[in-house]
């Protein structure tokens, strides 16, 4: 299958300065890092964006900048979910103008609908945009997971639903999945963690955390898997998952924007509720996570 929805997407940070607005250089000099080191495709504007601190206007910025900046190097798939249906289609159609290849839509969050909800939701978002959409299935954040049987009604009566980012964290349930989907469609996960056991079970590859630091290794870890050399893909899973383990001691995008700080790459800056790490030891384990892994400063 040639799927350009293939590889490692990496789930951008937005960069703040000290006093909280975007970093708009230290955004730049990032997304250049990733084009350069060989990174499949970028997703600004999700949940390690962090997306729901940003304004409406902020949100459509990021998405824009992304897109002139990667200037179609890499596919560019927008986060653009929300839990209201109507505001999910105005950031979609605002990316879709803007140029990007895809969006990313979030399960809605705190309203917990039904199966029947989120059918309708999903569907409203797809007939709205003519671009590819790729579904965001995490019930971590939102309180409600996208069941296999609602996500195959989606993907066969939608064109343009072509994917799924699935956190759910069930691999029984993302076996499932690909055993119901069609050959077009592409599953991506959505935990660094479990990105090799996805992809050994038909999976196309990952929307990354950890890429934000380490693009080069996270790429040679799932195109080893994706050629189906697991034995080279698992030697390179054990010696990134302290960092991945690191990348979760708190609430994401918490730690990997720490570990970028560390680095140069960006501030330690966050909007509230979102806040520096809770605990001492987290920055230690972050520190010793990125030892080995010969992460470069920014340059």
């Amino acid at each position: 299958m040639d799927n350009v929805f293939k590889g490692v997407f990496t789930a951008l940070v937005t960069p703040f300065t000290s006093t909280g607005a975007i970093d708009i250089s230290a955004f730049k000099k990032l997304v250049e890092y990733q084009i350069a080191e060989g990174i499949d495709g970028l997703v600004p504007c999700g949940t390690t964006g962090e997306s729901s601190t940003l304004s409406h206007d902020e949100h459509d910025r990021v998405i824009a900048l992304t897109v002139e900046y990667s200037a179609g190097r890499v596919p560019v798939i927008a986060g653009t979910g929300s839990n209201a249906t109507s505001e999910a289609i105005q950031l979609s159609q605002h990316a879709e103008q803007s140029g990007v290849d895809a969006v990313l839509l979030v399960n809605p969050y705190y309203v917990k609908p039904t199966q029947k909800g989120l059918y309708l939701h999903f569907k409203a978002i797809a007939e709205s945009v003519s671009i590819p959409c790729i579904l965001y299935n995490i019930k971590s954040r939102t309180g409600v997971n996208l069941e296999n049987k609602t996500l195959h009604r989606l993907m066969s009566e939608n064109d343009n639903i072509v994917g799924v980012k699935e956190a759910s964290g069930n691999l029984n349930q993302i076996k499932n999945l690909i055993g119901l989907r069609h050959d077009e469609f592409t599953v991506l996960c959505g935990d660094d963690n479990m990105t090799v056991d996805l992809i050994k079970a038909g999976g196309n590859g990952v929307v990354s955390v950890a890429a934000n630091l380490i693009p080069r290794q996270m790429g040679k870890m799932v195109h080893s898997a994706l050629k189906g050399d697991f034995e080279k893909a698992r030697v390179l899973e054990k010696q990134l998952m302290p960092f991945f383990q690191a990348c979760f001691a708190e609430t994401n995008p918490i730690p990997i924007k720490t570990a970028m700080a560390m680095k140069g790459w960006c501030r330690e800056e966050f909007r509230l509720p979102i806040c520096c790490l809770e605990k001492e030891e987290h920055y230690d384990q972050i520190r010793e996570s990125m030892s080995e892994l010969n992460i470069p400063e920014a340059f």
